[in-house]
C-alpha cells in the first residue's frame, strides 16, 4: 500500500514509531506539511492512507482522494479543524486522531509559558547571555485566578497543575464535569461574559468549531476583561479575533498573549505579534516532547494499520 506522511513532527523525530511503521513494508512518501489544498489535489488520489498534520483537507481535496484509493486520514495529533469531517463521511474516508495523547504535555507547556512570562525568564536569559546582570521584578502565580476556557482533557490537566500552584480556578465549559470540579475546588461559571471579569490569567483549551470561532473578540475584550488579563493559547489561533487582540494588547486591556498557535503556520514574516513586547510565541511545540512524539506516532500508525487491515475503527 502507498502511504503519505506529511507530519513533520512524526518524520523529524527519532523513536519507535518509525520502526513500527516500517515493519509493514508500505511504500512510503514523505512531504513536509502542512500542505495547502492546491498541493494535495494533484497527488492525494495516489495514496491508500495518510499520516497527516494540519494540512488542508477541503471538500475538493477529499473528493479527489475518494476518486482514487484514499481510505484513511490518520491525524498525528488531536485537532481536526482542517478536515471537512462531514464530507469525509459522505465519501467513506475514515478520519482518526490521537485522542487523550497530548493532555499532560500540553498542560505542562501552558505553565511553561505562564512562568516564563511572569518570572521574566525569557528576558533575563537574553540579558545574562550577553553579560548583563539586569534584575527584573517578577510576579507570583500563587493565589492568582486562572480561568480555564474549555474543561476537556487538556483543560482538566491545566486545572490540576493550577491547583498545585495554589491558584484560584474558574472554568467555563458547555458541559462541565461537576464531580471533577468539586474534587478540585473549581468554580464553574455559567455565563461566558462574567467568566472573564474575575481572571488574572486565561487558558484557552477549546476545539476550533463554528461556535468557538472568534469567541474572544472586541466586545469581550473591551467590556468584560479584567485589565491586564494574560491569555495563554495552546488550542487554535482562530478562537481569538487577531485584530481585536492586537488592539487589546496595545491598549493594556490584555496584559500579555502567550501562544503556541498562529492562524497560519509557519509564522508569516513580520507577523504583527512579533512587534509587541507583551507577547511570547512558541512554534506549535506544546505537544512536541520526546516522550509524547513517540506515543503520538505509535497511535497514529496504529489507527492507520488497524483500519487498513482490520477495519475495526469506526469513522470519526
Amino acid at each position: 500500500m502507498d502511504i503519505l506522511i506529511t507530519s513533520t513532527s512524526f518524520d523529524d523525530s527519532v523513536g519507535k514509531h518509525h520502526d513500527y511503521l516500517e515493519s509493514y513494508n508500505f511504500n512510503l512518501t514523505k512531504l513536509r506539511g502542512p500542505l495547502k489544498a492546491t498541493e494535495l489535489i494533484p497527488i492525494i488520489d495516489q495514496f491508500d492512507g495518510i499520516i497527516c498534520g494540519d494540512d488542508e483537507y477541503s471538500k475538493d481535496v477529499l473528493k479527489k482522494g475518494a476518486k482514487g484509493k484514499l481510505k484513511i486520514l490518520s491525524k498525528y495529533g488531536v485537532g481536526l479543524d482542517k478536515i471537512d469531517l462531514n464530507f469525509a463521511k459522505t465519501v467513506n474516508i475514515c478520519v482518526k486522531n490521537c485522542l487523550n495523547i497530548n493532555n499532560i504535555t500540553v498542560s505542562e507547556h501552558v505553565f511553561g509559558l505562564i512562568l516564563t512570562y511572569l518570572k521574566n525568564i525569557h528576558l533575563e536569559f537574553n540579558y545574562t547571555r550577553y553579560g548583563n546582570w539586569t534584575r527584573l521584578i517578577g510576579t507570583d502565580v500563587y493565589q492568582k485566578t486562572i480561568g480555564i476556557l474549555g474543561l476537556g482533557n487538556i483543560g482538566k490537566e491545566v486545572a490540576k497543575r493550577a491547583k498545585a500552584f495554589g491558584m484560584k480556578i474558574i472554568a467555563f465549559d458547555s458541559n462541565p464535569d461537576m464531580a471533577f470540579c468539586t474534587k478540585n475546588e473549581i468554580k464553574v461559571s455559567i455565563d461566558l461574559k462574567s467568566f472573564f471579569t474575575e481572571l488574572d490569567i486565561l487558558s484557552i483549551n477549546l476545539p476550533l468549531i463554528q461556535s468557538t470561532y472568534h469567541i474572544i473578540n472586541e466586545e469581550i475584550i473591551s467590556n468584560y476583561f479584567k485589565k491586564g488579563l494574560i491569555i495563554v493559547n495552546t488550542a487554535r489561533s482562530e478562537i481569538i479575533n487577531m485584530k481585536d487582540l492586537i488592539i487589546g494588547l496595545k491598549s493594556g486591556i490584555v496584559g500579555a498573549y502567550l501562544t503556541d498557535v498562529l492562524e497560519s503556520e509557519p509564522m508569516a514574516p513580520n507577523h504583527p505579534l512579533t512587534k509587541l513586547p507583551n507577547v511570547i510565541i512558541t512554534p506549535h511545540i506544546a505537544s512536541r516532547t520526546k516522550e509524547n512524539i513517540e506515543k503520538q506516532g505509535i497511535q497514529a500508525v496504529t489507527n492507520l494499520v488497524t483500519y487498513l487491515f482490520n477495519k475495526e475503527i469506526e469513522d470519526f
